[in-house]
């Protein structure tokens, strides 16, 4: 893939439909070698090709930091949690995976209520569905889930007087997540990972004529 030519709103849809669940890369591949871009065009497409690879490593030190700033605010914690649960709903995957488990999970106390929690069938036409794909986390439009979520940190984050905290603690996190993504060389399986992930996303769309 040539980086150069992906957007910030490429990037964005391709991080919210990949698959999450993933487990993050080896620490000794993650803070293996490291270089100086070339020039600005290496570091753009080497900057967005890192943080695509080692999104699911970024996430989880993104959030080891902000909850290194909590630890003396247990509330400010349950917000910080809230508020990553909202941003990871955003993602396709991650929301199909929770509906599956969250499903399963109630079908072995409530068969009845589990069915009740299965989303509503959307009319076809000509083997296609006649609206685009919404995605329903336990029978409820997504966007509800995220809007629940989200009202409940922003509560937390009132009561807990943690706002300016985390926003200390989220620039550096982000801070440490660029700098890692700008210096981190490339390697041979990050490449083939995206060529991979290129396949995926052309044979999901064939399967879906």
């Amino acid at each position: 893939m040539n980086w150069d030519n992906v957007t910030a709103e490429d990037m964005i849809k391709a991080l919210r439909e990949v698959d999450w669940s993933s487990p993050p890369r080896p620490l000794a591949e993650f803070f293996s070698k490291f270089s100086l871009p070339k020039s600005t065009s290496k570091w753009n497409s080497r900057l967005k090709c890192n943080l695509y690879y080692y999104r699911t490593n970024y996430f989880i030190m993104i959030l080891s930091i902000i909850g290194l700033g909590f630890l003396n605010k247990p509330l400010s914690i349950v917000a910080a949690a809230l508020t990553a649960l909202s941003i990871a709903f955003l993602n396709d995957s991650f929301a199909g995976t929770f509906n599956e488990k969250a499903t399963r999970t109630m079908r072995q106390f409530s068969p009845h209520f589990a069915a009740k929690m299965r989303p509503p069938l959307m009319p076809v036409i000509r083997g296609r569905s006649s609206t685009k794909r919404t995605i329903y986390i336990c029978g409820r439009p997504r966007w509800a889930f995220v809007l629940i979520t989200s009202a409940a940190s922003f509560n937390l984050w009132f009561v807990s007087s943690g706002l300016l905290s985390v926003l200390w603690a989220l620039a550096i996190a982000l801070l440490a997540t660029i700098l890692h993504a700008s210096f981190r060389t490339p390697n041979v399986k990050a490449h083939l990972n995206t060529f991979r992930e290129e396949f995926r996303a052309v044979w999901r769309n064939y399967s879906e004529l």
